[in-house]
């Protein structure tokens, strides 16, 4: 396929046939609580049910399935951050051929243990850097020297029109024509390719791209009326963490997004944590965008049809505790701070019965005493029943001989201590 920014409805028709032989379609479902809250139909587009559990397996499939057999034998190699690996190293396995998987140092353990799993003897995982733009370097140069196909995860014509197959799925299977749909963007693949079906199908339907605020790669390419590389960005959302998008994907999508929105790294783990504790559904930060992205477009989409693409659920177990620790700082709940606490007898009892309200709560505290000195600084984490407890904690700690600085608004020793 030429690589140019055109996608053409017939090449999604034909990923679509190519993918029937490998993966079921994933499942469209209605939900009653996300409905009741926005006064809508919201649907959600259940792609962390595919088998590698995320929308990648489409792109990396119909990519790999259109080489010829000569580079087929001769290996496959991609960098991603790890949902874009395991349809890759799936892939591999499926076909019989040779995989070099280039991911970042920072990929959570759960999706190199998947890539492992899916991949078996035939792919080899290579970690390096901290981003996926320093494996994407990597790997392009270790093609260069092998001789290898290089597996783009969104910016090759193949890959998107894989990733469109989502949206024709997603067009086959409700009742009634979309007004919204919400996707991810990271490298900007999956919002091209269902955006290229959909606005085919239903030029009407409106496609929202979703970016985290610490990763807004294509709202700055937007805004720049080009592709821009930022110079740094969060890897916290380790599924869009992307410094730059795609020159095809960012092509396309000037033709089919609507609008762009970007959300804070607090709403995206609130979203996390509603929808296992709701719906008993495992979704990882990039998957819970769309989700998150319904409350900034609540007046506008009420009595509409939604669908919310849910892009991916590799989240790995051990990052609960920080998820929910993002999420109730973001919703005003928790608070930290480093407290001068005076050497006196007295001090900590006069902190606990006059400056901590009744329904407050110390979840950390971490008390630092030094010799000779007048004042000790400790680490105290606060949790409040109600964010509006929040000036009344902060007045009553003014007014007592106590020093204290805001871990949370202090962007590099919250990075550094929470």
């Amino acid at each position: 396929m030429p690589q140019d920014s055109k996608l053409y409805i017939e090449d999604i028709m034909k990923a679509s046939h190519a993918l029937s032989k490998v993966i079921d379609p994933s499942p469209l479902q209605r939900n009653e609580l996300l409905s009741n809250k926005y006064e809508c139909n919201v649907y959600l587009k259940r792609e962390d049910l595919q088998v590698v559990r995320s929308f990648k397996i489409r792109g990396a499939y119909n990519a790999i399935h259109q080489l010829s057999d000569e580079q087929r034998n001769s290996g496959v190699v991609c960098a991603s951050a790890g949902n874009h690996a395991q349809g890759v190293a799936y892939s591999c396995k499926l076909l019989g051929i040779e995989g070099k998987i280039f991911m970042p140092t920072t990929t959570p353990r759960q999706k190199i243990s998947q890539v492992k799993f899916f991949g078996g003897t035939n792919v080899e995982v290579i970690l390096v850097g901290d981003t996926y733009d320093d494996s994407f370097n990597q790997a392009i140069a270790y093609c260069k020297e092998h001789g290898m196909a290089f597996i783009h995860p969104f910016d090759d014509n193949a890959t998107i029109a894989g990733q469109g197959t989502v949206g024709m799925e997603m067009m086959n299977q409700i009742h009634e024509t979309p007004d919204y749909v919400f996707a991810t963007i990271g490298g900007g693949g999956l919002a091209a390719g269902i955006g290229s079906y959909i606005k085919s199908v239903s030029p009407s339907t409106k496609l929202i791209g979703v970016e985290p605020e610490g990763a807004a790669s294509m709202k700055a390419a937007f805004e720049s009326g080009k592709v821009v590389k930022l110079k740094t960005i969060s890897k916290f959302v380790d599924g869009a963490a992307v410094k730059q998008v795609g020159e095809i994907a960012y092509q396309i999508c000037t033709k089919v997004l609507d609008d762009i929105t970007v959300i804070p790294e607090g709403k995206e783990c609130t979203t996390i944590l509603e929808l296992y504790n709701n719906n008993a559904i495992v979704i990882e930060p990039a998957g819970a965008l769309p989700v998150a992205a319904l409350d900034a477009y609540k007046e506008q989409i009420r009595g509409t049809t939604v669908v919310c693409v849910i892009s991916g659920g590799n989240n790995d177990i051990d990052r609960l505790q920080e998820i929910k620790e993002r999420s109730m700082i973001y919703e005003g709940l928790k608070h930290n701070f480093v407290i001068d606490f005076p050497q006196r007898a007295g001090a900590l009892r006069e902190f606990l019965e006059e400056v901590l309200g009744p329904t407050d709560d110390i979840t950390r505290f971490e008390y630092m005493k030094k010799t000779n000195r007048e004042n000790a600084p400790a680490i105290v984490g606060i949790e409040l029943k109600n964010r509006d407890d929040y000036e009344a904690l902060m007045k009553r700690l003014s007014e007592r001989d106590f020093e204290f600085i805001e871990i949370n608004k202090d962007p590099q020793l919250f990075n550094l201590l929470i």
